[in-house]
């Protein structure tokens, strides 16, 4: 080894970095291998056989340098961690001194040790020993009486069982099960902790039966208490699961009991036979007289457990809310992840289980519903089953948002098939009704509203589920309130009302067509005497154009002034409809009432309302409006609408056939089975007297009715439209644009029958012809022809006076009335012209004083301007005085008027000044005109 001074020399050196390490590098692996290697052995193996000084003396230096250089590297290294070195060797040195104090400590302790030892006496250990004894001993007497309070503890539990402490019990029985497992290393213990575990589990099989009293009648003390108590145990799933169980059982054994009662009741006996029957099989055993009350009874019973299972979530509700608020304060983890595990748990398996239980309710009544045919029921009877099931089905949309898609579709069913069967009796009524109709007036009051009548009382109150519809008060909140937050205190929905029909009467019918005796009085003043104008005349008079009752009074000058074409000045404006009507009219709010209880059947139903009104309709144009003549006249009294709808009604109502034809195929005989025989008119009801204006009263008593019954299905309309299927809203569109609204078209032609007979036109024709209209010279003074027309329209208006006497003729109805005997009369003016075989322009002048004094006369008659068919006179006569040229364009534009007429018009009027060229060529485009209608 280097000495220091060795060391010191080396690091004075001057050295080169790189050369020393190519030094260190140029040194054989061999030098750095274990500290056994012999250096000086290797290097004698290695000398060659002859040796060469100047060679070994070389090789000597080289080894010389490389361990200078070495060593000097090892001397960098050394001096480099030299501080190092030297703060560790102090460390050592003062870890040496702790020692040497350590070892002087423990000799010291063991001195004492000595000392102590030898100072200590036999009494004194005796003594420690007899303190250790009494410790002990007073442990065990702890013990033992821990272990007599155990012994006792049954007895305890028994009492708070009794009293339904149930969480007390589990929380004392688990303290002694605890204490138990502390002195098990006795052997009386082993016995106690058995008898424990076995009150345990009998305390569990008792609080899952105060669980289920649960389902039937909800406590709120007696649920916190059983929950509390199955925290306890650790099992607020498991509970939650029997829960479940429980409800289900419930639904089971509560109808099951309630139909077995009526049952067993019904039957008179004790027979116990009915007990084992399976529900299904026992709700056929039901009898017609006890099926209402015992539906209403299971709903009841069924809404109680409804209500049980509402209330137990509000429960949950509540007290998720009040654990959340105890978690927010500041709690252990640990148990806030397993609470919120159980409350996750537990809400979702009361939302799935709303589903479930709602299912088995309907599976439930919809059994008992199938187990009776319903169709032996009356209509109103079948009405209250059907208003207990919808108020049970929206039970069910309250209780878990279901559309009861179970009951709906059995009840669908069941009440299509029953309706279709009472509108098909209800239509044969109609028919009957119908051709017993005499079409007398039925005296109703003038504030009459079918909201009057019992079957639409529902449309006048709001929808309360805990009563039928005949009895819902009105609702005065806008609040909207669950029949669950109604009677979550009390009550309940189906309870059956003692009388579910209205007590009051109906006051619609007034005596003799007045509403008393100083209205009857009042209705027959002069209405242009000095005295007041009578209040009901001014309230009954209507407005010509649109026919409304104005507010404001009318004057006296004014009841005068419409005297001449209002006939209905001394009549209360009562409507006017017949028993037939309103019977209609009652059906149609049987109807109703059936479709507001069960929504799903609302196109059924309305499409049964259109018939009624289709059938009525159909009648009215059968017995008073169908006419063969009518349509030949060219006027278009039947619009094109109204014939297309009485063609529809005739064929997908009206029965044709007179008797089945055997050899029909089946589907023509269910399909004659929808439809209708046609009515026939009653042989009491006369339409072929003039005196009566040939049945001029039944006519306006019929059609008004159909006018009015239009209206009121106007009026139904928005209802009908709120319960009506989107899909099928445009049947219920169709029908009210096609139908309803031509109910008032059929005036035109009822009442053109009556003015086609009130005056004698073949007899103005008549008279028309001896005229003689080639005079020389104009004439001062009309013809008798004018004088008699007048006279025929003075009788038509005393046949009116007479007529509404007996009925009252609306102002549309009288002047339809006039409009058409007018247009009659002029229509035969112009015949009559058209039949003229010679005439002079003194005959055409003549022509023009007939007519206008007959406009003066008739003015003076009626009210109705302008006069009808005004304009078809005046331009016929004054087509006389055109040219050839504006004849020929005359003719091509008036095309209103009949081949005759305008031949006549050519041969006969113009033939005096146009030659026979222009004659023959005006004749031509005539021909042209009526060669298309051929």
């Amino acid at each position: 080894m280097l000495t220091l001074e060795e060391f010191r020399e080396l690091r004075e050196q001057p050295s080169d970095p790189q050369a020393e390490q190519e030094l260190i590098n140029s040194i054989e692996q061999v030098y750095f291998s274990a500290d056994s290697f012999d250096i000086v052995k290797y290097e004698l193996e290695k000398l060659p056989p002859v040796l060469n000084l100047q060679e070994l003396e070389a090789y000597r230096d080289k080894l010389k340098q490389q361990q200078a250089a070495v060593s000097k590297k090892v001397a960098d290294l050394i001096l480099e961690k030299q501080p190092a070195y030297v703060k560790e060797l102090e460390r050592v040195t003062s870890l040496q001194t702790g020692l040497q104090l350590a070892a002087v400590i423990c000799t010291n302790g063991r001195r004492h040790l000595n000392i102590a030892k030898e100072g200590f006496t036999q009494a004194s250990l005796g003594l420690l020993a007899n303190q250790r004894k009494r410790q002990l001993l007073i442990g065990l007497l702890k013990s033992l009486r821990t272990i007599k309070t155990l012994q006792r503890t049954d007895v305890r539990l028994s009492e708070m069982l009794e009293e339904e402490d149930y969480p007390g019990a589990i929380q004392l029985c688990l303290e002694c099960q605890k204490a138990a497992s502390t002195f098990k290393h006795y052997s009386c213990i082993s016995e106690l902790n058995s008898k424990l575990q076995d009150t345990l589990e009998q305390i569990e099989e008792q609080l899952d039966v105060a669980l289920s009293k649960i389902c039937k009648n909800f406590d709120i003390n007696h649920y916190t208490k059983v929950q509390q108590a199955y925290r306890l145990l650790g099992k607020t799933q498991t509970a939650m699961d029997q829960l479940h169980m429980h409800f289900t059982q419930a639904i089971h054994n509560t109808v099951f009991q309630v139909v077995l009662g009526y049952v067993e009741l019904c039957a008179g006996n004790t027979d116990t036979k009915f007990q084992k029957l399976q529900y299904k099989d026992l709700c056929t055993h039901v009898t017609p007289d006890s099926y209402i009350p015992c539906l209403a009874d299971l709903c009841k019973a069924l809404w109680e457990v409804m209500l049980s299972y509402y209330r137990t979530m509000e429960w949950h509700e509540k007290h998720d809310n009040e654990v959340t608020a105890s978690v927010s304060e500041g709690s252990n983890m640990i148990g806030t992840e397993e609470t919120n595990f159980d409350r996750g748990y537990i809400k979702k398996k009361l939302e799935h289980g709303l589903t479930r239980i709602w299912q088995d309710v309907q599976l439930k009544v919809k059994t008992y519903l199938l187990g009776t045919d319903l169709s032996i029921f009356k209509y109103d009877d079948f009405i209250f089953v059907l208003d207990i099931i919808s108020r049970l089905m929206q039970v069910g949309e309250e209780f878990c948002g279901s559309k009861s898609e179970v009951l709906q579709e059995s009840i669908r069913k069941q009440s299509v098939n029953y309706f279709k069967n009472y509108h098909r009796t209800r239509l044969d009524e109609l028919r009957m009704f119908l051709e017993n109709e005499t079409w007398e007036l039925c005296p109703v009051k003038s504030n009459f509203s079918i909201l009057q009548l019992h079957e639409f009382k529902f449309m006048e109150q709001s929808r309360s589920p805990s009563v039928s519809p005949s009895k819902q008060p009105v609702s005065t909140s806008s609040k909207t309130v669950t029949l669950f937050e109604q009677y979550c205190s009390g009550g309940n929905p189906f309870e059956i009302q003692a009388n579910h029909k209205d007590e009051e009467t109906e006051d619609v019918l007034a005596s003799n067509g007045y509403e008393s005796d100083e209205q009857e009085k009042s209705a027959y003043q002069e209405y242009d005497s000095d005295s007041d104008v009578p209040e009901e005349l001014k309230r009954d008079y209507v407005d010509e154009q649109t026919g409304d009752v104005p507010v404001k009074s009318v004057s006296r000058e004014t009841l005068k002034s419409r005297k001449k074409s209002d006939y209905s000045l001394n009549k209360v404006n009562a409507p006017i409809l017949t028993n037939t009507t309103l019977n209609v009219i009652r059906l149609v709010g049987k109807y109703m009432q059936m479709m507001n209880i069960l929504k799903p059947i609302a196109f059924d139903v309305i499409h049964f309302m259109s018939q009624l009104f289709d059938y009525y309709l159909y009648a009215i144009y059968t017995f008073f409006g169908r006419n063969d003549s009518l349509e030949s006249t060219g006027l278009g009294l039947s619009s094109s609408r109204l014939r297309t709808t009485l063609n529809r009604i005739q064929e997908s109502l009206i029965d044709l056939e007179v008797s089945a034809d055997p050899t029909a195929t089946l589907t023509a005989a269910e399909e004659r089975k929808e439809k209708v025989p046609s009515p026939h008119l009653s042989h009491l009801v006369v339409l072929t007297s003039g005196d009566t204006l040939y049945g001029l009263a039944e006519r306006v008593v019929a059609t008004e009715s159909l006018v009015f019954l239009a209206e009121q299905f106007e009026f139904l309309q928005p209802h009908l439209d709120a319960v009506m299927p989107a899909v099928k809203k445009p049947f219920l569109q169709q029908f009210y644009s096609q139908t309803v609204s031509t109910a008032s078209e059929l005036r035109k032609p009822i009442y053109w029958i009556v003015a086609g007979k009130a005056l004698d036109y073949e007899q103005m024709l008549l008279l028309m012809a001896n005229v003689k209209w080639d005079v020389k010279e104009i004439m001062s003074q009309h013809n008798i022809y004018v004088d008699a027309l007048l006279k025929e329209f003075e009788q038509f208006n005393r046949r009116l006076n007479e007529v509404s006497k007996r009925v009252r003729i609306p102002l549309p109805v009288s002047n339809i009335l006039w409009e058409h005997c007018i247009r009659l009369a002029n229509r035969t003016i112009v015949e009559g012209y058209a039949n003229v075989k010679k005439c002079s322009n003194e005959g055409r002048a003549l022509m023009q004083l007939d007519f206008q004094q007959f406009l003066m006369k008739l003015e003076k008659l009626t009210d109705i301007r302008p006069i009808p068919d005004k304009e078809f006179v005046e331009t016929y006569i004054k087509a006389y005085y055109l040219t050839e040229n504006d004849m020929e364009r005359w003719i091509k534009e008036h095309r209103e008027y009949s081949t005759k007429q305008l031949t006549n018009l050519v041969n006969v009027c113009l033939g005096s000044h146009i030659n026979k060229k222009a004659r023959q060529k005006l004749l031509a485009a005539i021909d042209d005109i009526d060669r298309p209608k051929r």
